[in-house]
Order: C-alpha cells, then structure tokens, then sequence
C-alpha cells in the first residue's frame, strides 16, 4: 500500500512540474492522473497492488470532499451575491456530464459487441 501511495504521489508530483514547467491553466492532479493513464494505457494492465489501494482510496472519497465543503463556507456571501450564476454552471455542468458520460458508455458497449456471423 505504501509504495502504490508513493506512485500515486509521485504522478500528482509529476504533474504540478509540468503544469508550473508549460504554465498551464488546470491542476497538477489532473496533468499527473492524465500520465498514470497514458503508463497504465501502454502496460495495458493495472497491478493488483495499484488496484487495491485506489479501491480502498475511493472507498473513504467522500472525506476529501470535507475541505471543499468548508471552503464554500468561508465565501457564503459572495455565494448568496451570484447564487444565479452557481446554479447555472451547477445544472449546465451536470447535464454535460451526464452527456459525456451516455456517450461514452454507449461507445464502449459498441466495441464489446461481438459481430454475428
């Protein structure tokens, strides 16, 4: 467990030296998740203890969502002065989500059909 948390860390590393390197405008996380994909890609395969750890890293992922809920706390007011503009981005973002999502799921079932003969 400690050295699939030492590559996850080292990705997540990775990636902010890139984003601050190219000066880019999204998180380091993402950059950093975005190489572990494109290694994981090429191997082709997950190693078991790589696999175990995220299962058990995303079992407890509602307790990284803590910070962010204390932070729209903290900017309650401008909340309540843009509220409009929240909600909008809030549906807007979800519908693309779902979208995206029915999409991509639509094109993976496709692949896994098997031809008739």
């Amino acid at each position: 467990m400690l050295n699939a948390l030492a590559v996850l860390l080292v990705f997540q590393l990775m990636g902010e030296v890139v984003v601050q390197w190219l000066d880019l405008p999204i998180p380091g996380p993402l950059i950093g998740m975005l190489l572990l994909f494109a290694v994981l890609t090429i191997r082709r395969r997950v190693p078991d203890w790589l696999r175990d750890t995220a299962t058990g890293i995303l079992q407890h992922l509602m307790l990284l969502f803590i910070p962010a809920v204390t932070g729209v706390i903290l900017y309650f007011e401008q909340l309540g002065d843009d509220w409009v503009a929240f909600v909008v981005a809030g549906i807007v973002g979800t519908a693309i989500s779902i979208v995206v999502t029915a999409l991509t799921l639509r094109l993976m079932l496709a692949r896994r059909k098997v031809p008739s003969p």
